[in-house]
């Protein structure tokens, strides 16, 4: 394991080497890195080690200790008095009050039974009272709890000790996977993965998701809206239990047999995780935990997010820094998450959070006063503590202003991500959808969005995630096909061409992505089988209405629709990636982007050529392709194919010559059927 004290600070030249234009900042980078590396000294000497100082769910929160007594430690430094309260006690709430320790903390220990047996039980309902400054005694709920529910429909939660028996405890059965190579992401969310109008659970997704996965092919899952958040429609954006698995889906164990059960399917689990902001509830959230305004957060201004209406943590409190770095070794250990994408990173990076913000790439943009070093540092640190104590870790930053060297080590004065989402991608696709015609897109526009991303800097490209599938917006399947996929999506119909664009065109988009979009490649469940309508949470604009909050795989399997088609394709799309590794490579050349023909042409180098053509009616026969490495070639998938809904207008059967004349700027040539909305990727024959 990496030595802090001993870190390659010269490695920060190999950064700049990699982008020649970071050297103009060079003294901002170090300063930056120094900063890093002052305080994970500190935490070290103060610590004894950071591999200590991210465990603190051993030492805070309630728990039984090894005599079966219960054992309580706090952080509140604004509190007057701390209490412990519940069922276990007849809510009783001030006959058990903490000692006050030094640094803001307060402990309280409870004696066994006289029995022997443990004075909370398992399930008991608890709360803290905390006694502010004007000496009201009021409710939290303490922040390292590992399971809160709402009785009875009740908006507000509690927590429920979670201390089941030993027979109880679900045992992982299964090793953790290999760590995937080219990221292939499955993003979900269990709530929605019921076709029935219900909150699914953890062991449903478990039974009758993975399994649906695990047959398209991707690697990795990333779970969103796992950590507890009081408000079902905020997506588990609004976090108010941090170290909490939420319970609308079953409890604690159920969520661990999902993952194991992943694992089994040599599947890697992601956690789409929250560290930017958290909920502004104060009975059942952090906000306001001390009986003050600041606390875990920033005191005034700076520690609310307007937009999004919630607080912003305080990256320079060390026991803010423990709850952070210990809620991440929290999901590692216990529940064997592979690794994390971080939510609002772009939000973190700037004291502005990126609003009324352009980027323009300009490079003081991102090295200026408007950055947030502490917050920056945060990020450095977590990923530092990710990767060298958990070495299969993955970490993603959702992050649009292309900070660089976010996804470079941290010993070379980088983030430490493993990837940046390619948020750039997804907008290109709808404004193409949504503002021009087959005839106005431009090949050029469309691969220079594809290719724009940081050299060395590893990026995961989709088309469409859960954002653009939110009410108010519409997927790729819904802007292709709108209301025709009510009345012309089953297979005995009459011809209809919007449908027939529209899966004509679903397909062509997502192998586009995968082939020239990033070193990873995500998807959002049922978006694969060109999920209709939009996605929205019963609330109270919609008279709590669960229609739309569900994934219907009713449509996928019934066989007598075209939903299946594309389904069929995302799955045969990934499998493809897997033999063939494309992602991890990154040696794409894009040797034609024809503007009059609307084509496509990139290789593969050694392997793979890619052949698109985006024209509404012609097709080109003997149309002439670069190729750099010579030999013979077959088709190894075809948009137009049959099983995939398309017209079967190229045969399988053709194998494809190179030729020794250079053309494109590639060595060899070779020609090839191109027809019209029609995109078909050619092998290499060994």
């Amino acid at each position: 394991m990496m030595d802090p004290k001993k870190i390659d600070v010269p490695a920060i030249d190999r950064l700049l080497q990699l982008d020649p234009y970071l050297k103009l900042h060079e003294n901002e980078i170090r300063r930056r890195y120094g900063e890093f590396l002052r305080l994970l000294n500190a935490i070290n000497d103060a610590e004894g080690g950071y591999q200590n100082f991210c465990k603190g769910f051993r030492e805070f929160g309630i728990h039984r200790s090894e005599d079966n007594g219960v054992v309580c430690k706090e952080w509140a430094p604004g509190a007057e008095a701390l209490f412990l309260w519940g069922d276990f006690n007849g809510w009783n709430k001030t006959q058990y009050k903490f000692t006050k320790l030094d640094f803001g903390k307060w402990e309280l220990k409870l004696p066994p039974n006289s029995d022997g047996s443990c004075p909370v039980k398992h399930l008991s309902r608890l709360k803290l009272a905390v006694q502010t400054k004007s000496g009201e005694i009021v409710d939290r709920l303490c922040p390292w709890a590992k399971y809160v529910c709402s009785q009875d429909k009740a908006p507000v939660y509690d927590q429920v000790f979670w201390d089941p028996p030993a027979s109880q405890v679900y045992q992982f059965k299964h090793p953790r996977p290999k760590r995937p190579e080219g990221l292939t992401v499955y993003e979900c969310h269990v709530g929605i993965s019921s076709w029935e109008g219900k909150v699914a659970s953890y062991k449903h997704f478990t039974h009758d998701v993975i399994p649906r996965i695990a047959k398209l092919g991707y690697n990795s899952i990333q779970l969103m809206a796992i950590m507890e958040h009081a408000y079902y429609a905020s997506f588990g954006y609004q976090v108010t239990s941090f170290f909490a698995a939420s319970s609308r889906y079953g409890s604690p164990e159920d969520l661990k047999e999902l993952i194991d059960v992943a694992h089994s399917y040599g599947i890697s689990v992601l956690l789409d995780v929250v560290h930017s902001h958290a909920c502004k509830n104060v009975v059942d959230g952090l906000n306001q935990f001390d009986g003050t305004t600041s606390c875990y957060f920033h005191d005034g201004g700076r520690g609310t997010h307007d937009l999004w209406d919630s607080r912003l943590f305080n990256y320079t409190e060390w026991e803010v820094l423990r709850f952070l770095l210990s809620n991440l070794a929290w999901w590692t250990e216990e529940y064997k998450f592979d690794g994390y994408r971080f939510d609002g990173v772009t939000s973190m990076l700037y004291h502005t959070h990126g609003m009324g913000h352009g980027f323009s790439g300009d490079y003081n943009e991102y090295f200026g006063l408007n950055t947030d070093t502490e917050s920056l540092v945060y990020l450095m640190l977590a990923n530092h503590m990710l990767h060298t104590q958990y070495p299969f870790i993955i970490t993603v930053a959702e992050e649009v202003s292309g900070m660089p060297a976010l996804c470079r080590p941290v010993e070379e004065g980088g983030g430490g991500f493993d990837y940046r989402l390619a948020m750039a991608i997804p907008d290109m696709w709808i404004k193409i959808l949504k503002h021009k015609s087959d005839e106005d897109w431009n090949m050029g526009d469309i691969v220079h969005t594809l290719t724009n991303r940081r050299y060395g800097e590893k990026a995961i490209a989709y088309t469409e995630s859960h954002d653009q599938a939110l009410v108010g917006d519409k997927s790729i399947a819904f802007w292709l096909m709108d209301k025709d996929m009510y009345t012309h999506m089953s297979t005995l119909s009459e011809p209809n061409l919007v449908i027939d664009r529209g899966i004509a065109l679903h397909k062509m988009i997502r192998l586009l992505t995968i082939g020239l979009g990033g070193e990873g490649y995500l998807n959002f469940m049922g978006n694969e089988f060109g999920h209709p309508e939009w996605l929205d949470f019963p609330r109270a604009g919609n008279n709590s209405s669960y229609h739309y909050a569900r994934r219907q795989w009713n449509l996928l399997d019934d066989k007598s629709l075209k939903y299946r088609f594309l389904n069929d394709f995302d799955r045969d799309m990934i499998h493809l990636e897997k033999k063939y590794g494309w992602l991890n490579r990154n040696e794409n050349y894009v040797s034609l982007k024809h503007e009059g023909d609307k084509v496509i042409v990139f290789e593969q180098v050694g392997k793979l050529l890619f052949v698109f053509n985006f024209h509404c009616s012609n097709s080109y026969t003997e149309y002439k392709i670069g190729v750099d490495t010579p030999g013979k070639y077959k088709i190894v998938l075809d948009t137009d194919s049959d099983k995939y809904g398309g017209h079967r207008r190229l045969d399988h059967n053709t194998e494809f010559m190179t030729f020794n004349e250079p053309w494109n700027g590639r060595k060899h040539h070779m020609y090839v059927y191109s027809p019209n909305r029609c995109a078909f990727v050619l092998g290499l024959v060994e």
